[in-house]
């Protein structure tokens, strides 16, 4: 009986300290009021500042134009054989025009067995890999999508000023959608390529925060336009430190399109052979700074302009042949330097070299032919 006669008592025990809880707390909110203790009025707003509505403005209107990659690679069980795919990683991209197509950097998507790409919507696609430039650190994707988001406007880079205001809008350490403003520091900065074998040329400096994840989203002008492809972070923590690269847009319209039709970036070429050990050894030993031609291949446009190589003598002495010091007056000085000055002009259309040949400076004119990838 004890038992029994419990039940009711511990049945009603809980609503009756909820009870009591709700009292104390309206108790004290009325002492609170009668104390005079509430929130203080909030000070209205106001405009906002024409710089600031602008910057709203044009995130607005460009976010949905970007995008967020993530990748995944193959990786197998060494095991159970079993194959796996595993996150790689992330980055940005943005779209470059009506049919699907995406641009993002090659170093984004390069070893990944495959990518998605979700849109400020929301929607998540599975891309595929059109064509990539290494050389321009460029990839473009493809997605299948019913109505794609507007891309945005191109601009131009070879008026861009120092000084001129920059946003870039990426995904930072997986952080989406994520703008940031800064100037433009400084033009024509080169870095090494990923290859190797040439510079990226005319990298545009900024100051915007550009962090890992970045990688490949759009740096824009204050009118919203691409004027550039964010690639890079000069940083010995691996975060921002005021010193971003962005690939300048007038490389990344030439090198696009190729890779949409092609799906690659055929360089422009002379028809030369050249090895960067060699030309250390050749023009070390000749005092001089340039790259010297090995040999014009028979039928290229450099033996057609008559541009000579390496000549072997009688006696079996070696004469070097041309050393070319410059294209249309930019200096070279290293065959990763001659193949990104070459890689400013379209193939088909002609280039002044200044050579040294025998210890003459002269000038000649050569056609650009079609090189590599």
């Amino acid at each position: 009986m004890v038992q029994s006669s419990n039940r009711p008592l511990h049945g009603y025990r809980i609503p009756l300290i909820g009870a009591w809880l709700i009292a104390v707390a309206v108790g004290i909110c009325s002492q609170r009021a009668a104390s005079g203790v509430t929130p203080r009025e909030v000070t209205p707003r106001g405009a906002m500042l024409a710089g600031e509505q602008a910057t709203i403005e044009l995130f607005e209107r460009s976010r949905g134009s970007v995008a967020y990659i993530s990748t995944q690679a193959r990786v197998v069980d060494a095991w159970t054989r079993n194959v796996f795919n595993v996150p790689r990683g992330t980055g940005s991209g943005f779209i470059w025009d009506g049919d699907g197509h995406i641009v993002t950097n090659h170093h984004v998507v390069a070893g990944a067995s495959s990518a998605r790409v979700r849109l400020s919507d929301g929607r998540d696609l599975e891309a595929t890999l059109v064509g990539a430039s290494p050389a321009h650190d460029l990839a473009v994707l493809k997605v299948e999508i019913a109505k794609s988001p507007a891309p945005l406007p191109i601009g131009s880079s070879h008026d861009l000023r120092v000084g001129q205001t920059t946003f870039a809008i990426g995904n930072p350490f997986g952080l989406d959608w994520t703008l940031t403003t800064g100037i433009i520091s400084a033009l024509d900065r080169a870095l090494p390529a990923e290859e190797g074998r040439s510079f990226i040329e005319h990298l545009i400096q900024t100051d915007a925060a550009i962090n890992p994840g970045n990688s490949g989203g759009p740096l824009l002008d204050s009118a919203g336009r691409l004027i550039g492809v964010n690639t890079a972070i000069f940083s010995p923590s691996g975060a921002s430190a005021g010193v971003g690269f962005a690939i300048p847009v007038d490389t990344v319209n030439r090198v696009v399109p190729q890779i949409i039709a092609s799906g690659r970036y055929v360089r422009p070429a002379l028809g030369i052979e050249v090895d960067e050990g060699l030309n250390q050894l050749i023009t070390r030993r000749l005092g001089v700074s340039g790259v010297a031609i090995l040999r014009a291949a028979p039928g290229s446009t450099a033996a057609a302009a008559g541009l000579q190589g390496v000549r072997q003598q009688a006696d079996g002495g070696i004469v070097p042949g041309d050393i070319i010091v410059a294209v249309n007056g930019q200096t070279v000085d290293s065959v990763a330097r001659l193949t990104s000055r070459l890689d400013d002009h379209d193939v088909g259309t002609s280039v002044t070299l200044t050579v040294l040949r025998d210890g003459t400076r002269m000038e000649v004119r050569v056609r650009l032919q079609s090189g590599t990838q």
